[in-house]
C-alpha cells in the first residue's frame, strides 16, 4: 500500500486528507492511502521517514514549507525560485525532491478570477512561504506587486501605509496570512476596506470558512472576492501529477 501524507504543525482541519481519501474512492485507486503526520518540530521529519517503507510523497503545510528544504536532496526549478516547498516526492532510490504546487494552484485559479483585459497591481498580505509562491506566479503573469507586513521594511509596506492613494493604485489584494482561518474566524487583515470599490479583486488563500471576514468586508464595498479552495484543488491535483510522474 503506497502511503502519502500531509506534514505540518496543526492538521486537525486539513483539506488534503479528506480530498485525497475521496479522490482514491471516487477513482477506484485501491493501493494508496493518505494520512496526516503532525510534527511538533521539523526535526521529527527524519524519524517519520523511517516509520513506513511505503511512503511515496508528502504535502507540506505551515510552518514547514521553508524549514523542510535542508532535509531534501534536490528542488525543482519553481521550488528553487520560490524558496518554499509544499510537495515532496520520494524517488525509488529514496531521494527526496521538493516541488511547489502552491504556485501552480494560485496561478491557474487567479487567471480565472481576474479579467485579462484589465491590468492590475497587487498587494500581497504576508511574507511567508505561501506569499513566495504567490509573488512568483504574479511575476510570471507580469503583475507588479508589493508586499504588506506588520512592520515596514525595504521589501514591504506596513499596514499603516495603506492610504487611499495606495488602495486606488493596487486593485488586486491577496491575503496569504492565516488571518480569518477557522477557528479564528473573527480576525481579518487590517487593510482600509473603506477605500475598496468594484475595481478591486480580493483573493483570500484561506478556504475555511468559505467566506472570511476579509471577503465579507470586500463584498460590502462592491469588490470581487475568491477564497483559497480553487488554489487548493489545483495544487492537490498538481501534487498527484508530480507523485505519479516518471
Amino acid at each position: 500500500m503506497k502511503t502519502y501524507g500531509l506534514i505540518g504543525f496543526r492538521l486537525s482541519h486539513s483539506f488534503s486528507k479528506k480530498y485525497f481519501t475521496e479522490k482514491f474512492l471516487k477513482e477506484g485507486i485501491e493501493d494508496c492511502v493518505y494520512e496526516n503526520f503532525q510534527l511538533d518540530t521539523v526535526k521529527e521529519f527524519s524519524a517519520l521517514l523511517r516509520t513506513d517503507a511505503n511512503l511515496k510523497g508528502f504535502n507540506v503545510t505551515i510552518p514547514y514549507k521553508e524549514e523542510i528544504i535542508p532535509f531534501l536532496n534536490d528542488l525543482d526549478a519553481a521550488a528553487k525560485e520560490i524558496g518554499a516547498v509544499n510537495v515532496i516526492k520520494i524517488q525509488e532510490d529514496g531521494t527526496l525532491i521538493g516541488y511547489n504546487s502552491d504556485y501552480y494552484g494560485f496561478k491557474t485559479s487567479l487567471e480565472t478570477f481576474i479579467p485579462k483585459e484589465v491590468s492590475h497591481k497587487a498587494l500581497v498580505l504576508g511574507t511567508g512561504g505561501a506569499a513566495k509562491a504567490v509573488v512568483t506566479a504574479l511575476n510570471h503573469l507580469g503583475i507588479p506587486y508589493q508586499y504588506v507586513s506588520r512592520n515596514k521594511s525595504a521589501q514591504s509596506l506596513s499596514y499603516e501605509e495603506l492610504d487611499q492613494n495606495v488602495m486606488q493604485e493596487y486593485t488586486l489584494v491577496v491575503n496569504t496570512s492565516p488571518l480569518g482561518m477557522y477557528p479564528e474566524v473573527d480576525s481579518f487583515p487590517a487593510i482600509p476596506y473603506e477605500f475598496l470599490d468594484s475595481r478591486h479583486y480580493l483573493y483570500d488563500l484561506v478556504y475555511n470558512p468559505e467566506e472570511t471576514l476579509f471577503m465579507k468586508k470586500g463584498i460590502a464595498r462592491g469588490a470581487h472576492v475568491m477564497n483559497g479552495l480553487p488554489m487548493l484543488i489545483g495544487q492537490a491535483e498538481k501534487a498527484w501529477e508530480i507523485w505519479n510522474s516518471k
